[in-house]
């Protein structure tokens, strides 16, 4: 379980924000294969809402109709290669963070997907090893700020690219709306949001596929 979260949601589900910085994430795996698109993530009969907690009730239904009842708060979702293919809706996302998921870790991310992620304050990690390494009820620790992931069953590391500090800033914020909110209040207010804007993506080339 992760050490800090927040956000109740309907029906006692907590969405948990990943946590930037120092702090260690912990949780559960929940293991997929490859090509997992995002109509098996939210199946498009239910895109008639945008309601998170809506949406959660339907997550991964067409794959584990067995998710939602083993899901905690701050469990990590682990799958193969290209994960979020398919469409470019936020829906899928947004499913998978509701439904009480704070990382997902894959071998590789469909683009749209990886950055559809940042912007709604999803946290995700590109590690083919640890993909492939991870079994479905691992236990594992995430370091956001050095991109270390750790098995707590054999000690293992596995290390993916870690974010940049103003995408930590945009997911701790829990998605690029808040986060910019944020930053707004503590500019002046003659700094309006294109000029936050240019400040927060100038970095972003730094980053694989960012945004």
């Amino acid at each position: 379980m992760q050490e800090n979260g927040n956000e109740q949601g309907k029906g006692g589900r907590r969405s948990v924000p990943a946590k930037a910085g120092t702090q260690i994430l912990r949780g559960t795996v929940h293991k997929y294969g490859d090509n997992v698109d995002t109509d098996v993530i939210i199946p498009a009969r239910y895109l008639t809402t945008s309601d998170p907690a809506e949406l959660a009730a339907h997550c991964m239904e067409d794959i584990d109709r067995e998710f939602l009842k083993k899901v905690k708060p701050g469990d990590i979702m682990v799958a193969g290669e290209n994960f979020g293919c398919g469409s470019s809706r936020e829906h899928a996302p947004l499913a998978i963070k509701a439904a009480g998921i704070s990382c997902v870790i894959a071998g590789s991310f469909a683009r749209i997907f990886y950055r559809n992620a940042i912007n709604i304050g999803l946290a995700i990690l590109e590690s083919p090893e640890a993909a492939c390494a991870l079994s479905d009820g691992d236990e594992v620790a995430i370091n956001f700020e050095s991109g270390e992931i750790r098995s707590a069953k054999d000690g293992a590391i596995w290390k993916a690219q870690p974010f940049p500090p103003f995408i930590r800033e945009i997911i701790e914020a829990g998605g690029l709306v808040e986060a910019t909110k944020r930053r707004l209040a503590a500019r002046p207010r003659d700094y309006g949001a294109e000029a936050y804007q240019a400040e927060a993506y100038r970095p972003a080339a730094q980053t694989k596929d960012a945004l």
